[in-house]
């Protein structure tokens, strides 16, 4: 762990701490960032945050804070980013890289978050949201979506060839000055320490080989990317769709495709890129706290 993510565990403490469990039979470590009052100690429900391809639940850090107040909030590293380890099991088809995100951050939440959950996943961690909800063994109540892989099939081809030279060795090579002109950070502070975080966890030594071979399984070069387009039906849960709108690596246009598919969703755009949570908070927030608590009034 570097010092600038060190750093802003050290801001989160002592209302949020992170926490390492091990899950049994090879699933490996999970680390989730805990906080917020417990079930019985008035939360108004448990929120789950799930992060992007090469992030790690510290980028869900002003969320963290925001909503510790009145929920409990368990923000996970997916497995193989962040200082979750991989599981110990073979990648050999898009169907195995969906298990190898999802089956850890299933696990834990089966023993950390027995009752209902609202789930809120960014890009890669809005797959696993989308899947979570899908495979139905984790009670979840509600979605929220952020420019989320898993809606359709649609990635152009520069995101899918960035993907395939790897994050993590483009960090390596290039520095944190060609990154952040190649990934530029929001231009708040918050938005730079959010950058600084994003290098540092790229730049890791030895990358993240198990997650990017799982991840390069949902990404092929050619043709669909990994997708639940024809069981969005299935998911009867109200779902926030948030999508940037001029997001370069999933096109708006999968926000709009997939409203119409689920039967009780809407959607916010956002004037910015892939990650409107980051871009604008002070837009987000305010939204994702409204749908949050609107489950106490049952809309």
């Amino acid at each position: 762990m570097g010092p600038v993510e060190t750093g802003l565990l050290a801001q989160l403490a002592p209302a949020v701490v992170p926490q390492v469990h091990w899950l049994p039979g090879g699933g490996g470590a999970v680390r989730i960032l805990e906080g917020g009052p417990g079930p019985g100690d008035g939360a108004r429900s448990t929120v789950v945050f799930l992060h992007g391809r090469g992030h790690a639940a510290t980028h869900w850090f002003a969320y963290l804070t925001a909503l510790a107040r009145h929920h409990r909030v368990l923000a996970l590293d997916l497995p193989g980013f962040g200082q979750s380890t991989p599981a110990d099991v073979p990648v050999r088809s898009a169907e195995d890289a969906v298990r190898f995100f999802t089956a850890p951050v299933e696990e834990a939440l089966g023993m950390l978050a027995p009752g209902p959950v609202s789930v809120v996943g960014h890009s890669l961690g809005g797959l696993v949201a989308l899947e979570l909800a899908l495979r139905g063994a984790v009670p979840v109540e509600r979605l929220a979506l952020v420019d989320a892989m898993g809606l359709g099939p649609d990635m152009p081809r520069a995101s899918r060839l960035f993907f395939r030279a790897g994050p993590e060795r483009l960090a390596r090579n290039l520095g944190p000055w060609a990154m952040a002109r190649m990934l530029p950070p929001p231009p708040t502070p918050l938005g730079e320490k959010l950058g600084q975080l994003g290098y540092e966890l790229l730049s890791v030594p030895g990358g993240r080989p198990e997650a990017a071979h799982a991840f390069n399984a949902l990404v092929p070069l050619t043709g669909p990317v990994f997708h639940r387009r024809e069981r969005l039906g299935e998911v009867k849960v109200p779902v926030l769709l948030v999508w940037g709108e001029r997001d370069e690596t999933l096109p708006v246009s999968l926000s709009d495709e997939a409203a119409r598919g689920l039967p009780q969703a809407r959607v916010l755009r956002v004037d910015c890129g892939h990650s409107p949570q980051l871009e604008h908070p002070e837009r987000v927030l305010p939204e994702l706290k409204a749908f949050l608590d609107a489950e106490r009034s049952g809309t």
